[in-house]
């Protein structure tokens, strides 16, 4: 049986661009759609800030004992009462009401679109500030993303605190690290949900210091989307199709942060 060129060339076409998204973006993101996001931070209210130079004067007093009382502490979440923080115990429950109060603050907005690559990796298109995660590509068949760094491996699952600094959410995380004689490199990202599935949350941060200990970078970016329909662009739809609208394409990339190169043996 004899095939003409064209034909199978668009078959093959149509074969690729049939594939579904890998598992870890359903209810996230959907192919070729592009929703808008924001980069922020969270920030509590402005009257904390006292309350955060007391306790840090009182770290400052005996460094040792906040050092091993802070290791002992979960990650990510305020401080328990002590009376060596600096705060009467009416000082410390005014500090986590107004911890409760934080929000995240947008600083830039931009877009984001999962896209499927040549060779069948996935690729999450991201504009402006953003843009340093489209430099990783997840691989479904090995469940990691790969960067100009190196593999990044998927670690265990996240189940945040609602007092974490994000608050309460839950998603997947994938990590490189290497310490070499010049130093560490650390990259993770991470995917996920708010609790309450209204918000899509992107996490990347991308750290290298130096074998002296010298913060050399240390990049964070926490990009937040709403879920679903309400997210997505408002483009002109030139296919006529007003459900699957034409992204317009997508700043390139900036270049990832890479690792001072390693001497030759």
């Amino acid at each position: 049986m004899k095939f003409h060129l064209p034909l199978l060339a668009c078959a093959l076409v149509s074969l690729v661009s049939a594939a579904e998204p890998p598992k870890i973006f359903a209810g996230l993101l959907e192919k070729d759609i592009p929703v808008s996001a924001q980069v922020g931070i969270v920030l509590p209210p402005p009257e904390i800030d006292k309350y955060v130079a007391k306790v840090e004067a009182a770290a400052r007093l005996d460094s040792k004992w906040f050092k091993e009382f802070s290791a002992q502490a979960k990650p990510g979440v305020p401080l328990p009462f002590h009376d060596k923080l600096g705060l009467t115990k009416e000082e410390y429950d005014e500090y986590r009401k107004l911890w409760a109060k934080r929000e995240f603050k947008s600083l830039e907005d931009v877009n984001l679109l999962l896209r499927e690559t040549l060779g069948g990796a996935w690729t999450l298109v991201a504009t402006g500030s953003a843009s340093a995660i489209s430099n990783l590509r997840y691989h479904e068949k090995d469940d990691n993303f790969s960067s100009p760094n190196g593999d990044l491996k998927r670690i265990e699952d996240i189940k945040a605190d609602a007092d974490s600094i994000l608050g309460a959410w839950t998603g997947n995380e994938w990590k490189f690290e290497e310490e070499t004689s010049l130093g560490k490199t650390k990259e993770n990202i991470a995917l996920g949900r708010f609790e309450g599935n209204k918000y899509g949350l992107v996490v990347y941060r991308f750290q290298e210091v130096s074998s002296e200990g010298t913060r050399i970078v240390d990049k964070s970016l926490a990009v937040r989307f709403v879920l679903g329909k309400a997210g997505y662009l408002k483009l002109p739809a030139k296919s006529g199709r007003p459900d699957q609208p034409d992204a317009e394409a997508p700043a390139k990339p900036a270049p990832a942060p890479k690792p001072t190169p390693k001497p030759k043996r």
